[in-house]
């Protein structure tokens, strides 16, 4: 066993800190900042959604440059750039007024969250397998709820501080901006094989395989479902009148819902599968969806932030494990497609929604139909493992 093949609790822990910066603060700081910003600039909730749905263009934008042959051997680079990257458009968020502005830095932090996904997720899963220590996949995971609670305990301090929107994004850089450094530090080599070898043969193409094409439907339609309320649940908190601490309360159980959950579900798919797990993921957030709408006061919230943060991370990760068990030669190939399907629901989710609040002048009509496709992709998911069993 090599140096670097020794320490897989090194690379888990990059990793769980690079997923924190790009993703639970690079992707999500945006849900807990939005109420602000709509506030401070008068923005409707459609606009919110397509601000939103810009980031998950980038996200599948990214997630498809990254299938590509080219990043072959540049893992770790493309990795650390995603990351400095993301640092950067924090900061501009902060001192941006327009819409158009937006719209672009919010697309290019996308594509940098997909770049720190798929690469940093190739080099942690490559190397825990090679150490045997696959077990530590979900402490890597568990970076995103990290990284939302963080985000959390970051807007409720600036509240306290009287400070605005400006300032959260502004100090959501700089927090990634330290986990950015870190990460070089702990995290010094790219993907191996097993054995310990570095990756140097370039992976085939993905199998033509029904099994996957469906796990790949139903992932898109996952993204789909859960996204509208992880981009609103913090707007839905201050429509239904609740104090701006409340917000940062809701979502700070969100985040620290999502940190364990992949240990948690792991128990789950131990005794029935990764894609029957899949599936039943998606119904228990179709549950907390509802909730977040359904149940008056700040129980409907809190229950909706629970089960959304209990279940997506989850979802997410054995969603990805899922996809390169099917595609075992070709696995970063596996994360980018599976990535892309995530990324394209995503954007349809947070566009449809923000129209339909403003249509309807509430959350419930967009919710309803965001549990409706959670179940659509849990019947995808489990009517594929019927037919492959």
């Amino acid at each position: 066993m090599t140096p670097e093949t020794a320490a897989p609790q090194r690379y888990a822990i990059a990793g769980l800190i690079a997923m924190a910066a790009a993703m639970g603060i690079g992707r999500f700081v945006y849900t807990p900042i939005l109420p602000g910003m709509m506030e401070g600039l008068s923005m409707s909730v459609s606009d919110a959604g397509l601000i939103a749905s810009a980031n998950y263009l980038g996200y599948l934008v990214g997630a498809l440059l990254a299938a590509g042959g080219w990043a072959h051997g540049m893992d770790r680079r493309l990795m650390l750039a995603g990351l400095c990257v993301n640092c950067l458009l924090l900061a501009v968020m902060g001192l941006s007024d327009t819409l158009p502005a937006f719209l672009v830095l919010r697309f290019l932090a996308g594509v940098a969250s997909a770049f720190v996904m798929v690469f940093m997720s190739s080099i942690v899963f490559s190397r825990l397998a090679a150490a045997g220590r696959s077990d530590l996949q979900a402490l890597h995971f568990g970076g995103v709820g990290g990284g939302i609670a963080l985000s959390a305990l970051l807007t409720a301090s600036l509240h306290l501080a009287d400070a605005g929107w400006r300032a959260a994004w502004l100090g959501a850089a700089v927090v990634s901006l330290v986990a950015f450094s870190v990460v070089y530090l702990m995290a010094t080599g790219g993907p191996v094989q097993a054995g310990g070898a570095a990756a140097a043969v370039r992976e085939p193409a993905l199998p033509r395989s029904p099994a996957l094409t469906r796990l790949i439907l139903a992932y898109g339609f996952f993204g789909a479902g859960y996204i509208v309320t992880a981009t609103f649940l913090v707007a839905i908190v201050r429509q239904g009148g609740q104090a701006p601490l409340f917000e940062s309360t809701v979502w700070l159980v969100t985040g620290l819902a999502a940190a364990p959950s992949v240990w948690l579900w792991g128990k789950v798919v131990r005794r029935v599968g990764l894609t029957a797990t899949f599936a039943v993921g998606c119904l228990v957030e179709a549950v907390g969806v509802l909730a977040s709408v359904a149940i008056p006061g700040p129980s409907g919230p809190v229950i909706g932030g629970i089960l959304l943060g209990g279940t997506f991370v989850a979802i997410t990760a054995y969603g990805l494990q899922a996809g390169r068990r099917l595609a075992q030669a070709a696995p970063r190939r596996a994360l980018a497609v599976m990535t892309a399907a995530f990324g394209t629901g995503q954007i349809l989710g947070p566009i449809l929604a923000g129209y339909g609040a403003d249509w309807s002048g509430s959350f419930a009509a967009p919710s309803v139909g965001a549990a409706i496709v959670l179940v659509a992709a849990a019947v995808i998911a489990w009517a594929g493992e019927r037919r492959a069993g």
